[in-house]
């Protein structure tokens, strides 16, 4: 009894409707409740019945509708939808195309339906067969004129095959659409968790190796014991091993075409450098004017490969509206982790996107990062549907 259940009133009164049609289009091309009241109360009566179960049964099993309205309503294969005049061809005559009866639109729209909800090819070819045996015997026993060959046939394309079919594209086109939808979902989803990783590997990996640097400073600080020494020591191996094994996580959650990272909350450059400063880098900071919002991301990665790649070297950091740099001098201790290239090549396309171009690579004893951005009104310096701009050279500096 739970298929026979509308899901929803819309439904319910959709079929109420549609038994109401159907019943006062059976009663009339019954008999005349006037004239034969016996002959009505049988036919009709019988044919209300039969049409009741079939819109009953119509929306979970559209076939057994459509088989009991044929039942109710069988061809009149002098009643067509349209009418050809087939003289010219040798045998054929005035031919009724498509016959009709007043409950033909409903076998068409269960049809359709059937073909939007039933998958299984079985039960459709049995009903379709069956179908066609009946009228082949109509047509048999009405002497089996061509005309009424013709009549039939197209009767079977037009009212059973064809809304069917086209119900079978409709699913099938929503099963792709559901498919595709799916896909941009799960996209969406690896492209969120990408963010969410590149985040971590910006944010994480500049504290670790700034605990990197304080590590590496206790290690070189007078006082302390042979333990207190070997234990900074360990400490700073273990943040460079965190670092490289975060930097290779990130690696394989890599997605080129990735949305840019979020930024600290709150935090500006000059709170940057001055966290920073506390861990013991030495860093002068020339600011001018509003940084410009990628400052924040550039500076983060430049002090974060000086203190990895060149502990203890002096650094300066300079941020304005139009061009962020971060130089370091020569280092001064032992280098905290190995290159890997993953923070250097997000900044890269982050900067492009931003319309900017990006260098890095040796400057006097050290080693220069520099971003470049355009000035308001002016053109973007990318080239217009040119090649993307050639990869700066990896150094050691490369994160």
């Amino acid at each position: 009894m739970n298929h026979l259940r509308r899901a929803t009133r819309r439904q319910t009164t959709s079929d109420v409707l549609l038994w109401a049609v159907l019943t006062i289009l059976a009663a009339a091309t019954g008999p005349d409740p006037m004239a034969e009241p016996g002959a009505f109360l049988l036919v009709t009566g019988g044919r209300v019945l039969i049409l009741t179960a079939a819109v009953l049964l119509g929306r979970p099993w559209p076939w057994a509708a459509v088989a009991l309205i044929t039942l109710v309503a069988p061809w009149d294969l002098g009643v067509g939808f349209a009418t050809m005049d087939l003289s010219w061809w040798p045998g054929l005559g005035v031919t009724k195309v498509v016959p009709i009866t007043s409950l033909t639109p409903a076998i068409v729209w269960y049809a359709y339906l059937a073909g939007r909800r039933i998958e299984e090819l079985r039960l459709p070819l049995a009903v379709f067969l069956g179908v066609a045996g009946a009228g082949s015997g109509l047509v048999l026993v009405s002497g089996g004129r061509p005309e009424d060959w013709i009549g039939v046939s197209t009767a079977l394309v037009a009212t059973y095959a064809a809304p069917y079919l086209l119900g079978v594209l409709r699913r099938r086109l929503g099963f792709q659409r559901a498919r595709a939808q799916a896909a941009a979902e799960a996209q969406a989803r690896l492209r969120e968790r990408t963010r969410i990783a590149h985040d971590m590997h910006d944010s994480l990996g500049h504290d670790l190796a700034l605990i990197a640097v304080r590590a590496a400073g206790l290690e070189v600080s007078p006082g302390l014991t042979p333990a207190q020494v070997t234990a900074a020591g360990e400490l700073r191996e273990a943040a460079a091993e965190a670092t490289e094994r975060l930097r290779q996580i990130v690696g394989f959650l890599r997605d080129q075409g990735q949305g840019a990272p979020l930024e600290p909350v709150g935090e500006g450059v000059a709170e940057l450098v001055e966290r920073a400063r506390a861990s013991g880098m030495d860093i002068t900071l020339n600011q001018t004017g509003e940084p410009s919002p990628l400052a924040h991301r550039v500076v983060q990665e430049g002090l974060t490969n000086a203190a990895k790649h060149a502990p203890g070297a002096p650094v300066t950091v300079t941020a304005g509206p139009w061009r962020v740099s971060v130089a370091n001098g020569a280092a001064r201790g032992r280098a905290t982790a190995i290159g890997g290239g993953t923070g250097l090549a997000a900044l890269r396309e982050r900067v492009r996107l931003a319309g900017g171009t990006l260098t890095a690579g040796p400057h006097g004893y050290g080693y220069e990062l520099a971003v470049e951005l355009p000035r308001a009104g002016e053109a973007d310096p990318r080239p217009v549907g040119g090649p993307a701009p050639a990869a700066t050279p990896r150094s050691e500096h490369d994160q």
